[in-house]
């Protein structure tokens, strides 16, 4: 399993010692050499004048979160529904960081925090599709040991969605918006005051 081509582990961490509190987002390179968790941790800490005891909770969350993402990497997908890619046809990259460069520049965002933040979300929900993706490609394995012809049942109603989808699109459809849709799908910004964003956050947490 590969979210990206760089294979970035998102990687989130709320850490909350006698009051005292850390909360980050970053993605990890399993493949760099020199990614030690322990070392990382103990850098964080020491940048950023934490109490000593933030090493350990910080390593073993990253350790966790990694070691999660192993168990899956290299697993089936599920693949027994029909399924329709949707790509952008003139994107052959498709890389979050250059993604979230280019909305950035072109909503004119200036803050060094937005862009890391943008392909952060994007990577983070590739991989909990990923790996909702590989348990459900576990969970029909298991389902269809003993049985036959199972690839003979109908297509569930997810598939079959996708079937409609094309019955009334057509393969005829066009990848590029009309410009009266512009509005429709363009990014929204909203600046926050630091209330609004407390706000916000204890509403998603």
């Amino acid at each position: 399993m590969a979210p990206t081509a760089e294979n970035l582990i998102p990687i989130r961490l709320d850490v909350d010692i006698d009051g005292q509190r850390f909360r980050d987002t970053f993605t990890w390179n399993p493949s760099d050499p020199d990614s030690d968790v322990i070392l990382f941790a103990k850098r964080t800490v020491k940048d950023l004048k934490l109490p000593p005891a933030f090493v350990t909770q910080i390593a073993q969350s990253i350790q966790s979160q990694l070691t999660e993402f192993r168990s899956f990497e290299g697993q089936d997908m599920y693949t027994g529904e029909k399924i329709v890619p949707i790509k952008d046809l003139n994107n052959f990259d498709s890389d979050p960081e250059e993604f979230a460069r280019i909305i950035c520049e072109d909503l004119g965002i200036q803050d060094p925090e937005v862009g890391p933040a943008i392909a952060f979300a994007i990577r983070e929900q590739l991989c909990e599709i990923a790996i909702q993706s590989v348990a459900s490609a576990r969970e029909t394995r298991i389902n269809k040991k003993g049985r036959r012809g199972t690839e003979h049942l109908p297509l569930s109603k997810p598939g079959g969605t996708a079937l409609d989808t094309m019955k009334l699109f057509g393969n005829k459809s066009s990848v590029i918006r009309k410009r009266r849709e512009w509005d429709l799908y363009e990014p929204i910004v909203d600046l926050l005051s630091n209330e609004e964003v407390d706000a916000l956050e204890a509403r998603e947490s």
